[in-house]
């Protein structure tokens, strides 16, 4: 039998899911609605306080995991949303979906660890 890398696409689709759905609704609140009405200070998202906790090993991965799961998410849906609309996926598609969601994460990855 054939191995597929099928199951850690929908790992990374899964917990994209999560974070899409979750969290980034709450950022849209704090970033979009709450600290440009001044209900929530805007030095508490200063660059000294967002760079300090970037600065931070578990504060790089929330990063991550914030830029990365969603873009692993959308690339995944759109790999398979292809076959919908009668696009017969072929080995370019997923290279270019799944290379793109890499590129993205790996871009990431370098520049917070530039940060450090």
């Amino acid at each position: 039998m054939k191995r597929s890398d099928e199951p850690v696409y929908w790992l990374l689709f899964g917990a994209g899911g999560v974070m899409t759905a979750v969290l980034l609704p709450i950022l849209v609140l704090i970033t979009g609605i709450l600290v440009p009405m001044s209900i929530i200070s805007p030095e508490k998202l200063s660059y000294e306080r967002v760079h300090a906790f970037a600065t931070t090993w578990w504060g790089a991965l929330i990063l991550l995991a914030t830029i990365a799961l969603p873009i692993w998410h959308a690339m995944h849906r759109i790999y398979h949303g292809l076959h919908d609309v009668g696009v017969h996926t072929t080995r370019l598609h997923h290279y270019v979906c799944y290379g793109f969601a890499f590129l993205v994460s790996a871009a990431a990855l370098t520049l917070l660890v530039q940060m450090f």
